[in-house]
């Protein structure tokens, strides 16, 4: 179980959290959750997410329940340790799109004493491990996996199945896009999918 700490500015001990699980999940809004909890109790906060998220708003971070955070948008890990350098509590949003140096630029920051709370997919619309979470995953004090509801089974979902035909990695997209399953119907959908796309090309 996760359990939620504050800076202590004596002993200068930094680690990360790494929020992760499928689309519509709730990622984003834990993410807002435990950055405000920060700033109630006097931490200085930065957020931080990849200028290719442009979904609801250009700067700010926003969840699918429409709460939302300012936050700079930057283009790459490398923007990081300076935007970043007058903070406590470093958020970042949609981990997956950043490039692999954000394994090495989240683990010098939290070397410096910093809380480094990051949310991201898990795993791709291939249901495949995602850019650089399963790395952050690995390096991170804590992981919490939140899970959305499966749209055909009611069950926990943790697959975020596109509904569009597009073999791009990045698509940004929602509900008229994604949708979450449960692992046996994701599967199970993918399979009907080639299947088809055999029978076309047949």
């Amino acid at each position: 179980m996760f359990l939620e700490n504050t800076i202590n500015h004596q002993h200068r001990s930094g680690w990360i959290e790494v929020i992760c699980g499928s689309m519509f999940s709730g990622k984003t809004e834990e993410l807002i959750r435990r950055l405000k909890r920060a700033e109630f109790a006097g931490q200085k906060v930065e957020i931080f997410k990849p200028a290719v998220d442009t979904r609801y708003a250009d700067e700010d971070v926003v969840s699918h329940d429409q709460n939302k955070v300012q936050s700079t948008p930057i283009e790459a890990s490398s923007n990081l340790p300076l935007l970043a350098s007058d903070c406590d509590v470093v958020g970042i949003d949609e981990a997956q799109f950043f490039d692999d140096g954000i394994v090495e630029v989240v683990n010098a920051l939290a070397n410096d004493g910093k809380r480094v709370i990051i949310a991201g997919l898990d795993m791709d619309f291939k249901g495949r491990p995602f850019g650089p979470m399963p790395n952050l995953m690995a390096i991170a004090e804590y992981v919490t996996k939140v899970h959305a509801i499966c749209v055909k089974t009611g069950n926990l979902a943790n697959y975020s199945h596109r509904k569009i035909h597009s073999n791009k990695l990045v698509e940004l997209g929602e509900t008229s896009e994604y949708e979450p399953l449960s692992r046996a119907v994701f599967w199970k959908t993918l399979e009907q999918e080639k299947e088809r796309q055999k029978e076309k090309t047949s």
